[in-house]
């Protein structure tokens, strides 16, 4: 049977390559064309922060797929191709040179970028292959590394510049690290890990000055740097869909559809705020596994096939010798109670956060082949005593019986 009809992606990283993936291994026979603004092609961001940096992965590992997948399955795959607008009648993207084409559906997968602090001076980034390359290059036995921000990104980064033989100093607003995310017994934990391996913190002071020697912080203490890394999270790049007139919030809403208020129209990755039917609620998650699987979920919609999106958002980190699974999502305005089932102080266990019994959240600590368990805990809705919850006699498994 022919189709002519035209699918165009819009964002050429994880989540679009395994939405072109997806169209193509569920039959589409149609045009598919997957448009980058990058030189690469499709890539995966976690090895960045991670293998990347020390040395422990190859730079062709990162890939989604191998070079000439694009070519054997049909993908027009058009890297250093920035789209300047979507024109919504006429079902049209233009690009920067200015020529267009036609689309009978558009996903968006446009992705996010880091947020800038305003700030003069000479500061890095990490958001690109290229990024990574430059940051790997600095990290080396004798270096001054100063991190701004101590999320998930600034941990690891710490971890593999210490591990390269770098000196890392954090700066963090926030009193511990990860503070809103993990709150403050397993944020204390945190801080404990990385100040035991030489990493130096100043909590609750900001940047005031980058200087060529450094860092001035807002209190006037001064932190040599040959290098200084900000990572202060990330903003999804919604521009192209505002000024196309989408609803725009907190990224691009979409429907468990993943569909936007333009029935044509789909979004994937890092700017969707999908209507999780799991969950209740509409998320937006900045996250490996979330680029996979909106990506995939978005093109079987885009085919019209049933799709109502239900996934336990999951992420995972290693720092050091330490490697963490999460799976969950705590609803804003929740203030749930923490169970630790395990050693805390030894950096093994599972924490749990519920509310009345409801496991919201889980994360394995150094604790591993749990993380299903932790998923299907969340996914069930049943009340579990916390005296239960705790007790590693217990399996997890058993656990919503």
């Amino acid at each position: 049977m022919i189709d002519d009809r035209t699918f165009v992606i819009v964002g050429a990283g994880l989540a679009g390559a395994k939405a072109a993936e997806t169209l193509r291994s569920e039959g589409f026979p149609g045009r598919v064309v997957l448009l980058g603004e990058e030189t690469e092609r499709p890539y995966e961001r976690p090895p960045l922060s991670k293998g990347m940096l020390l040395g422990t992965a190859e730079r062709g590992s990162v890939y989604v797929h191998a070079a000439d997948w694009y070519r054997r399955h049909d993908v027009d795959l058009r890297t250093s191709t920035p789209v300047r607008a979507l024109d919504r009648t006429a079902r049209e993207v233009r690009l920067a040179d200015d020529s267009t084409i036609g689309y009978d559906r558009l996903l968006l997968a446009t992705g996010a970028e880091p947020r800038r602090l305003p700030i003069p001076g000479d500061v890095t980034y990490l958001r690109t292959l290229q990024d990574s390359d430059r940051l790997a290059a600095n990290l080396h036995e004798g270096a001054r590394l100063v991190i701004v921000g101590a999320g998930w990104i600034g941990l690891e980064i710490a971890a593999a510049a210490r591990e390269r033989g770098a000196a890392v100093t954090v700066i963090e607003t926030a009193p511990l690290p990860l503070h809103r995310v993990l709150g403050d017994r397993l944020a204390a934990s945190f801080a404990a890990l990385h100040a035991a391996h030489g990493v130096v913190f100043h909590f609750g002071r900001q940047a005031a000055e980058f200087r060529p020697d450094g860092v001035v912080l807002d209190d006037g203490t001064v932190c040599p740097a040959d290098t200084v890394l900000v990572a202060v999270g990330v903003r999804p790049r919604t521009d192209l869909a505002e000024a196309a007139g989408l609803a725009v919030d907190d990224g691009v809403p979409v429907d468990s559809r993943l569909r936007t208020n333009d029935p044509f129209i789909f979004a994937a990755g890092d700017i969707a705020a999908v209507d999780n039917v799991l969950l209740g609620h509409r998320v937006r998650v900045e996250h490996w596994a979330a680029a996979i699987d909106t990506g995939e979920a978005a093109a079987r919609a885009m085919l019209g096939q049933e799709v109502a999106y239900d996934r336990v958002p999951y992420f995972f980190t290693d720092q050091y010798d330490l490697g963490m699974e999460f799976a969950g999502w705590i609803p804003p305005g929740t203030d749930p109670e923490l169970v630790i089932r395990g050693d805390l102080a030894a950096r093994e266990y599972v924490a749990f956060w519920h509310d009345k019994g409801r496991v919201l959240a889980g994360m394995n600590v150094n604790v591993w082949d749990v993380n299903e368990s932790i998923q299907d805990l969340v996914r069930s809705g049943v009340e579990v005593d916390p005296a239960r919850m705790a007790d590693p006699g217990v399996p997890l498994a058993e656990l919503t019986q």
